[in-house]
This record gives structure tokens, C-alpha cells and sequence, in this order.
């Protein structure tokens, strides 16, 4: 290889490894700041599940959210699990199963009946809440999987710093041996 495609293949490398480097912590960063966020907001909800094998988180029913009994929701795991194991339990026996959208047809319809209106404020409250708790477990997802990227790219930096710094090692060692070739006396003729 010739010093003028090594020098380009060392500043591509370079390059590449300033790229690598900086989406790496732009997603660290993202990943930190979503995690964060999410968990800031949730923990000033002060959303806290019932204790294990209480009556309003039953072990026979309920097995699935017993690891989480008594805890505050303060990650997307737990916003997931509140959202769809406690809220939306409860939901289905609201109506028979049927959603806010369905109740609420059915209240415009018979607007003197009050069970029906009830029903129409329960779902629709406890809808909104489920689905604010799963969009805070949409985002604490994609901050996951932002760590994941950045780890990746991480890898993939430290990759390309190999191969930079074994590209300077041969460049030098190429340097070295043309010096040695030019330094070096021609052999002379000794007369017979």
C-alpha cells in the first residue's frame, strides 16, 4: 500500500471512529435521559401497587403481579404491569368486557340511564391512566434499546480503534524499513 492510500485509509478510519464515538453517546445519553425522565414522572404519580395476596392484588387471580406487591411504579416494567395485569383486570369487569368506546355508545343512546354514565366515567379514566402507563413503557423500551445501539456502536469503535492503531503500527514499521534501506552503506569494491 502506498503512504498516500494508507494516509487516506488512517484519516477514513479516524473519521469513522468520530462518528462511532459520538452516536455511541448520544444514545448513552438518550438512553440516561428517557430512564430518567420516565422514572421522575412516575414516581411523583406515587402509583403503588397493593401488597402481595392482599384482597385487591389476590395470589389465585392475580399471580403474575405478585412479584410487585406493595412496590411504587417507577420503571416501564412496572407501568406495564399495572397497566395491563391491575388496571386492565379490573376494567374487563367493569362492563362485561366491553370498552370505553362501546359503554359510551351505548350511554348516548340511553342518556336517563346512570349505571351507564357510571360506567362510561370508570372506563374512560381508567383507559387514559392505562394508556399513559403504556406509553411511559413504549418510551422506557426505546430507551432500552438505545442502550443496546450504543453498546453496539461502542463495539464497533473499539473495532475500528484496533484496526487504526494496527494500520499506524504497519504504516511505521513500512517508514522504518525504507529508512534502514536508504541509511545504508552501498558495498564498495576492495581491490584484489
Amino acid at each position: 500500500m502506498t503512504n498516500g492510500m494508507r494516509w487516506r485509509v488512517l484519516v477514513l478510519q479516524a473519521g469513522l471512529i468520530g462518528i462511532l464515538v459520538f452516536c455511541a453517546g448520544f444514545l448513552f445519553w438518550g438512553n440516561s435521559f428517557i430512564h430518567n425522565q420516565i422514572s421522575t414522572e412516575l414516581t411523583a404519580q406515587q402509583i403503588f401497587f397493593p401488597a402481595a395476596g392482599s384482597a385487591a392484588l389476590p395470589a389465585d387471580e392475580m399471580a403474575d403481579l405478585q412479584q410487585y406487591g406493595g412496590q411504587q411504579v417507577v420503571n416501564g416494567d412496572q407501568a406495564k404491569a399495572y397497566a395491563n395485569g391491575f388496571i386492565g383486570r379490573h376494567l374487563e369487569k367493569v362492563a362485561a368486557g366491553l370498552t370505553y368506546a362501546q359503554v359510551s355508545s351505548k350511554a348516548q343512546a340511553n342518556p336517563t340511564d346512570t349505571k351507564l354514565a357510571a360506567q362510561v366515567q370508570t372506563l374512560f379514566r381508567g383507559e387514559t391512566l392505562r394508556g399513559l402507563l403504556l406509553n411511559a413503557y413504549g418510551w422506557w423500551t426505546i430507551g432500552t434499546y438505545a442502550l443496546y445501539a450504543a453498546i453496539g456502536l461502542a463495539v464497533a469503535a473499539a473495532a475500528v480503534v484496533v484496526a487504526f492503531a494496527f494500520e499506524i503500527f504497519l504504516w511505521i514499521r513500512q517508514r522504518g524499513k525504507v529508512m534502514m534501506t536508504v541509511a545504508a552503506p552501498k558495498p564498495q569494491r576492495i581491490p584484489a
